[in-house]
């Protein structure tokens, strides 16, 4: 090496440093991915990987999770309350949980607020729907309405950490992480859980990490919570056919230094992560620009998402790019709709007329993934999911113009692979406050998408500091009403 030329030397660290080592920090292995399970029914000889570790026969292959950053207001969207009307404007005594938690009282009172947009009903079901979604409406045979979905966390970081991670404080991984670990990646040359333009508030990584699961099951990010759609790609994944072979002899030059270091430490997980990683980077150059590339998209299929229109533009090319990942294997995908500010996106204190511009951003995007999704037969085994930290309250904040944090009683709702379709599920009181028929926790919520995946919540499990951890503690309860 003494002689090895400085030029060379700062393209060879260009090339393995800010190439292969930024998708190694933040990739995913595909086939090599799997869990220790996994890689133990590979090597038995077990034809399907998939069937080999579920523990039961799975009903969806893959999630998308479209994340609503900042909690939705539940009783302007999906819960339709024909009662707001009556007894809009008039003080009424509320149990709150939020007083509850800092004075220890019950029954303050808050001037209830109707919904300012009209609720029509869609479907052979029947489904209310408000005007904010009229696109989604026309989806609502598809849809699984769950409308009694209580949380933890009355703030947005511990309740989004725990909508991500089962748990408002402690580091823990996240759903894709653990779906990730049970199933491993449909496809090797790409990630297996993927979050595009993941928000940094409110947990940040945290939202997509690994905490103690081995570091190959951490979520790839990918574009900017803020980004105009342009920013999703890989960075330094398009590599000239030309240099491959020279590109390829600097890796495995790489490589056997690590290997040399890992034989020394074979139970460093994250250096075992990081060798598995630079493989998947080598693949991803010749797999990942294609899947990327919108540009052979129909004209049709981009106007279908709102791409090239304004407001739609930028969340409809993550839809898209959500389904080409799922096309290509891609075992988790969450797409994410949010900001970094103080009050992320839907988080309307006072002005809740705001709701209108966020709903126009994902309402045609959302509904024209369904579509797609159906179109294609991927709506089969795809479950998609669509939800936020919490909601919100039925009555004016400090009698004013907004709503507040809602997370004992809120909707979510699934699509797809293994959900009655055009089905509504749980209730709120007649306000739309609380949760208080057929009650769903996270944890159940937690529990119901990975039977759905085919893993029993409390069997998948990782042994962290002495005991046995799971994603819903010692929780959970599979809604089976909502299975098809």
């Amino acid at each position: 090496m003494a002689d090895f030329n400085p030029i060379l030397r700062r393209h060879w660290l260009q090339a393995t440093g800010c190439g292969f080592a930024w998708l190694a920090a933040r990739g995913l292995i595909g086939q090599s991915g799997l869990s220790s399970t996994a890689r133990a029914n590979e090597s038995a000889g077990f034809g399907n990987v998939d069937q080999a570790l579920t523990h039961f026969a799975p009903r969806a292959k893959r999630i998308i999770f479209l994340f609503m950053q900042g909690g939705p207001s539940q009783v302007d969207s999906f819960d339709y309350k024909p009662e707001l009307e009556k007894f809009d404007g008039q003080s009424i005594a509320f149990d709150d949980s939020r007083v509850l938690a800092k004075t220890g009282r019950r029954g303050d009172s808050h001037r209830v607020m109707r919904s300012p947009w009209k609720f029509r009903q869609y479907g052979q079901g029947g489904h209310w729907v408000s005007d904010l979604f009229p696109h989604v409406g026309k989806q609502a045979d598809e849809l699984c309405m769950i409308h009694s979905v209580h949380t933890e966390g009355v703030a947005h970081g511990p309740a989004t950490l725990f909508l991500h991670c089962g748990a408002t404080n402690a580091a823990r991984p996240s759903i894709g992480s653990w779906i990730h670990y049970g199933l491993g990646s449909e496809n090797e040359n790409l990630p297996g859980f993927v979050s595009i333009a993941p928000p940094m508030g409110n947990g940040g990584p945290r939202n997509f990490g690994n905490a103690f699961l081995p570091a190959v099951h951490q979520g790839t990010p990918i574009g900017r919570v803020n980004g105009d759609g342009d920013d999703l790609r890989l960075r330094n994944a398009n590599l000239p056919v030309e240099r491959l072979p020279q590109t390829r002899r600097r890796l495995d030059f790489v490589q056997s230094l690590n290997q040399r270091r890992f034989a020394e430490r074979p139970h460093d997980g994250e250096l075992d992560a990081m060798i598995r990683s630079y493989e998947l980077a080598w693949r991803m150059q010749t797999h990942a620009p294609e899947v990327f590339d919108l540009s052979d998209e129909t004209e049709s299929t981009l106007a279908e998402y709102g791409i090239g229109n304004g407001p739609t533009d930028s969340f409809g090319r993550r839809c898209l790019l959500a389904r080409r990942m799922c096309e290509s294997g891609v075992r988790f995908i969450q797409v994410n709709y949010g900001d970094n500010s103080a009050n992320p996106a839907w988080d309307q204190h006072s002005n809740l007329p705001k709701h209108a511009d966020h709903a126009l951003a994902v309402d045609q995007p959302i509904a024209a993934l369904l579509q797609d999704l159906k179109r294609r037969g991927l709506l089969e085994d795809t479950l998609v999911w669509w939800g936020s930290e919490f909601g919100r309250t039925p009555y004016a904040q400090a009698n004013g113009t907004g709503r507040d944090h809602n997370p004992v009683g809120f909707t979510v709702w699934l699509a797809g692979a293994g959900v009655k379709p055009g089905f509504h599920y749980g209730a709120t009181d007649e306000l739309g406050h609380r949760a208080v028929s057929q009650k769903v926790h996270m944890h159940d919520l937690h529990a119901t998408l990975l039977h759905l995946m085919g893993l029993d919540h409390e069997r998948l499990t990782f042994e962290h500091a002495g005991r046995d951890f799971r994603l819903t503690d010692v929780f959970g309860r599979v809604a089976h009403e909502i299975l098809a």
